[in-house]
């Protein structure tokens, strides 16, 4: 079906509030979060999560937020965005790198084809710089030069009309949701889901939904499991919720949501994985297997002779690595293209079966 109207009776069942999630997602994709600097976008959350009757508590690199029944299922999604971190007079670095730390210093340097690729995607992109507290303005600008710093092999960025910053000042890309013909545009990873948990508890849901930071810099799971080792369970089921890269719209349209076995880390839970493939099914709704996905890519890159491509690095996989046991689960995604760039996309049709899939798991009313 081509859809042009988001908010026809086609496309917004009742049950789903879709409308009411499209101006959440318009307002909180506006907000910037850049990686490391995420405790003002917490405060805009707290208060969405507040006012939909959660409560909400926070911890270091974690926004927690539970209703009366807060053991009846548990979902999270990263909040942090790509962006710069202001590191000297009109000098701004890529912040993943910098909270990451990810520079020849420690010997955890960048590979120099994703400094390039990243020293061309970003040109002429406006930004706007926060404090990273309460979300002050601090002005806006744009990107208007990028370059490898011979010295300390690291991508060095210089924005216009910023060079009054000081150190430590975030810069987020300056966003707005964009909605044609379908599809949704805008830097949507991962606002896109963490959007979706807001609106779930408008819908009803009376369990948990963590907010964490640091997941574009491989951080977030250690957030995660120290709340794990505190307050969970001797186990503790959770459903991982995030977007899922593909090369063009042709292959993101071949699902409408997308699980995952496995990733470059750990195996995720075969039972809980099972059970939500066997869910799409029930509801209709096309899902492929990433990591089925990425093997196959390797299987023709292996007869060309090309490197294999890696199975991916998500949240769940880092946090059943390192947990031994004590949270397992699986993921579910959003297929788009125009990963980490400012027009990532993905088809409301989708994120509809998305929010459906949530509901079912929610345990609330069928959609």
């Amino acid at each position: 079906m081509n859809v042009t109207d988001p908010f026809s009776v086609e496309m917004q069942p009742d049950a789903l509030r879709f409308a009411e999630f499209i101006d959440l997602l318009k307002a909180l994709i506006r907000e910037p979060s850049v990686v490391g600097a995420e405790h003002s976008f917490f405060r805009v959350l707290q208060r969405e999560l507040e006012e939909r009757g959660a409560k909400v508590t926070w911890y270091e690199g974690l926004l927690v937020a539970q209703g009366k029944t807060p053991n009846s299922a548990m979902f999270s999604s990263h909040i942090d965005r790509h962006g710069l971190i202001c590191t000297g007079p009109n000098e701004f670095q890529f912040a993943a790198f910098v909270a990451g730390q990810m520079t020849d210093l420690l010997g955890k340097s960048v590979s120099e084809e994703l400094m390039q690729t990243l020293m061309n995607r970003f040109e002429n992109t406006p930004v706007i710089a926060y404090e990273p507290w309460s979300g002050a303005y601090r002005g806006r600008g744009t990107i208007n030069n990028a370059y490898i710093c011979e010295f300390r092999n690291n991508l060095i960025f210089e924005v216009k009309h910023l060079e009054h910053l000081v150190a430590g000042t975030p810069v987020g890309f300056l966003d707005r949701l964009s909605i044609e013909q379908g599809l949704l545009s805008g830097q949507l990873d991962n606002v896109l889901t963490a959007a979706a948990l807001v609106h779930l508890f408008s819908l009803g849901y009376q369990g948990t939904a963590f907010f964490t930071a640091e997941e574009e810099s491989g951080g977030s799971w250690r957030y995660l499991l120290e709340w794990f080792r505190r307050f969970g369970g001797s186990t503790n089921e959770l459903y991982v919720l995030d977007t899922s890269p593909y090369k063009n719209r042709e292959e993101a349209d071949k699902q409408q949501v997308v699980l995952r076995n496995r990733d470059e880390f750990a195996e995720f839970n075969v039972q809980t994985t099972q059970q939500l493939a066997q869910l799409c099914e029930s509801l209709g709704i096309r899902y492929g297997f990433k990591d089925h996905y990425i093997e196959a890519i390797n299987q023709t890159h292996a007869t060309l002779g090309k490197s294999p491509m890696s199975l991916g690095r998500t949240e769940l996989g880092r946090i059943t690595d390192k947990s031994n046991g004590l949270v397992h689960g699986t993921t579910l995604q959003i297929p788009t293209t125009g990963y980490h760039t400012m027009n990532e996309t993905a088809s409301i049709d989708s994120t509809q079966a998305f929010l459906r899939v949530l509901l079912h798991l929610a345990g609330l009313a069928k959609v």
